[in-house]
């Protein structure tokens, strides 16, 4: 973001501030996190005899969430049951669950002056949220409570909540849209990378097992937060356990193999997600143990979803190498970039790391 950009920005959110039922005196603002898809920031508020507190701000991206009233609903509605679930096993609502904080019109959402979008939560204080894999436990605590999350949300009916983006892990139409990206080729970027786009061709009758086996009963259909990334937990910084799944912004229908297999993808390559040096990346079968461990020992399974775990892994994997790829392709219009190239080395990272999963796939 340039200077210029930035400073409205900061502008526009210190405005937004006031649109919400926030508590104390605003005194500073910050960009905060980590995020490719929504401007967040983290807001200041003083109180005459305590220290102050924070409070999240996001600008919700229109472009990726055309319909930010049901994303909202989706999210209103399932952390309010998940409080229910917390508090009835003698939890913490406040601390373990996100918190949405109301508009003070008694909405949950409020427009700025451009028509666009803001929603804040309560900061979720003495926790961290671990961009990469430092120790092995984050990613094995991390496994628990996404799996604890699967199943709190078990008895949720998943087909109430709304697609807030339409099939969204549907590979088959990922790839089919992967392959609209390489015969418009409107940045005339194809050519340079014909290897990668014959390596996600190859593999095209893949594609289709998990939606296969949801759409004939074999495996349920379930509420999945489809973003299970390690930054999506944060870790309790006394504990070092996961005490709160955050960015519910993709919760909708789906498959326990997408969350299980997008933690893998994400949390098993110790290098970043657009590390150049491909060297780097590697799928750490040790990682993907402690990862399966920590989530079975959570969430309900059957035993048709424990026996295709590994399937999911390799699928995420190809369905997000299709997606940086595509959009790459299409330039660079859906994931924010600091550089350019920065989405095709973020595929390129998933396609060695799907080349990895296919050698030790039978150890897995």
């Amino acid at each position: 973001m340039d200077n210029l950009a930035a400073q409205k920005g900061f502008s526009v959110a210190w405005d937004m501030a006031a649109a919400f039922q926030f508590s104390g005196e605003p005194v500073f603002i910050e960009r905060f996190g980590h995020g490719h898809i929504n401007e967040t920031y983290a807001v200041y508020f003083k109180f005459e005899y305590s220290r102050p507190i924070r409070y999240i701000m996001q600008k919700i991206n229109t472009l990726v969430f055309r319909t930010p009233d049901k994303l909202m609903e989706n999210i209103v509605s399932v952390t309010e049951y998940l409080r229910g679930k917390v508090a009835a096993a003698g939890g913490n609502p406040a601390r373990e669950v996100l918190t949405v904080v109301p508009a003070k019109d008694g909405g949950f959402m409020a427009q700025d002056a451009s028509g666009d979008y803001w929603r804040a939560y309560v900061f979720v204080e003495d926790a961290t949220s671990y961009q990469t894999v430092e120790r092995p436990e984050l990613f094995y605590q991390s496994a628990r409570a996404f799996g604890r999350f699967q199943r709190l949300l078990d008895s949720y009916p998943a087909e109430k909540l709304h697609e807030t983006i339409p099939d969204f892990h549907n590979t088959p139409k990922r790839f089919a849209d992967f392959c609209a990206a390489t015969a418009r080729d409107t940045t005339g970027r194809a050519a340079a990378v014909r290897k990668e786009i014959d390596f996600l061709m190859a593999r095209e009758s893949e594609y289709g097992h998990i939606t296969n086996m949801l759409a004939s009963g074999e495996i349920p259909l379930r509420v999945t937060h489809n973003d299970t990334k390690l930054n999506n937990v944060m870790i309790d910084n006394q504990t070092g356990e996961g005490v709160c799944v955050i960015d519910l912004d993709t919760v909708m229908p789906g498959s326990a193999l997408y969350d299980f297999g997008d933690s893998i993808r994400f949390g098993t390559n110790p290098a970043g997600e657009d590390e150049r040096d491909l060297s780097k990346v590697v799928f750490r079968m040790d990682l993907y143990r402690q990862y399966r461990e920590g989530f079975l020992s959570e969430a309900n399974l059957t035993a048709k979803e424990v026996a295709n775990l590994r399937l999911g892994a390799k699928l995420m994997t190809l369905e997000n190498a299709m997606r940086f790829l595509a959009d790459h392709l299409n330039g660079d219009v859906y994931f924010r970039i600091q550089r350019e190239g920065q989405n095709l080395d973020r595929a390129r990272t998933q396609i060695k790391l799907a080349q990895e999963m296919e050698i030790q796939f039978n150890d897995m």
